[in-house]
């Protein structure tokens, strides 16, 4: 994610905001929701894990919609231009977005955002792409407890990879704090995404990478697992050393965020405005989400598809938000 956003990025966001005062969301009345397409907005560029999750979940939606999905890309600005294009559409279910809703709560932080974390509900987050710290199979970094060590003595002795001003950065860096590391002294490569650094972790370019755990599935046989930023029990990485009880064993006490979030988004508004267009969202991507083709779909693409429903994501959005919004000082100058 960019630290920043382009003069033209700027601009496009100012000609946003003018447009939504010049045109107020007007709802017009229709004989039933849904009566022609509906835009799916991706806050990325095309081929991301965003794009790939609404990819495959879109014939099943449609299905239950009995109306088809359009995606409309909206990258720039770190997610900034696509969420506040979503915003400044009538509010009338007929634009909704797929994204990683992190980086909202991520944004707002780095004073990016035109707008607030409760401007959206979560219809459901599917997709949870937990931190996992790896290193090569063939490097001398045995464990994460080992990497810890090499640090606390030298904190230029292991070299550490991650993507600017992501979760994965934060979750870096709040465990490196809890162990009395000083992080103003590692050594710190950062990365444009999540991809390049599982390929520098893997390739051995850097000792230790810290990147969300479902891009590294492709990548097992050349990784070595070290930490993993989850309670929860996940399938592929079941063996996984986890950092909750990696600190427990320790006595340190460690504060982690649940990882990059994706999934189904719509402005707060419509929920409370159209609660029965919002029913209806939540039915079929239900109904989809279950279905066990949907389900086959996206393991086959190595994706998350769970449901877990409105009060559940929104609850993990949330706290996601509090946590980033206690640690926003790290993001400076990420």
């Amino acid at each position: 994610m960019k630290s920043g956003t382009t003069r033209r990025e700027a601009l496009k966001l100012t000609m946003l905001a003018g447009a939504s005062l010049a045109c107020p969301n007007i709802v017009r009345a229709a004989d039933k929701y849904p009566s022609r397409p509906i835009k799916i907005v991706v806050p990325f560029a095309p081929g991301g894990s965003s794009d790939r999750l609404s990819r495959v979940a879109m014939p099943f939606v449609q299905k239950e919609l009995g109306q088809p999905l359009e995606v409309v890309y909206q990258p720039g600005g770190g997610t900034v231009l696509g969420h506040t294009y979503l915003l400044n559409q009538p509010l009338d279910g007929y634009t909704i977005c797929n994204s990683a809703v992190t980086y909202i709560p991520l944004t707002i932080a780095q004073g990016l955002a035109p707008f607030k974390v409760d401007d959206f509900s979560m219809i459901n987050l599917p997709s949870r792409d937990f931190t996992m710290a790896v290193t090569a199979k063939d490097t001398s970094v045995k464990s994460f407890a080992d990497a810890l060590d090499r640090l606390k003595k030298d904190p230029r002795s292991v070299s550490l990879g991650v993507q600017a001003s992501s979760v994965d950065y934060v979750n870096m860096i709040l465990v490196l704090q809890a162990v009395g590391i000083d992080t103003a002294k590692i050594r710190l490569v950062t990365y444009d995404g999540g991809g390049p650094v599982r390929n520098a972790a893997a390739g051995g370019q850097i000792d230790v990478g810290f990147a969300g755990a479902e891009g590294f599935i492709n990548l097992r046989d050349k990784i070595r697992v070290l930490a993993g930023f989850w309670d929860e029990t996940i399938a592929e990485w079941s063996g996984a050393p986890l950092v909750s009880k990696i600190a427990t064993e320790t006595g340190i006490k460690v504060n982690y965020l649940p990882g990059a979030l994706r999934g189904w988004v719509v402005p707060t508004k419509l929920k409370q405005e159209q609660p029965e267009i919002f029913k209806t969202l939540v039915g079929a991507f239900e109904r989809a989400t279950k279905n066990p083709e949907a389900i086959k779909a996206s393991q086959v693409q190595q994706l998350g598809l769970v449901w877990y429903g409105p009060e559940a994501s929104d609850a993990m959005y949330q706290k996601t938000a509090k946590v980033l919004q206690e640690h926003a000082y790290l993001l400076k100058g990420s």
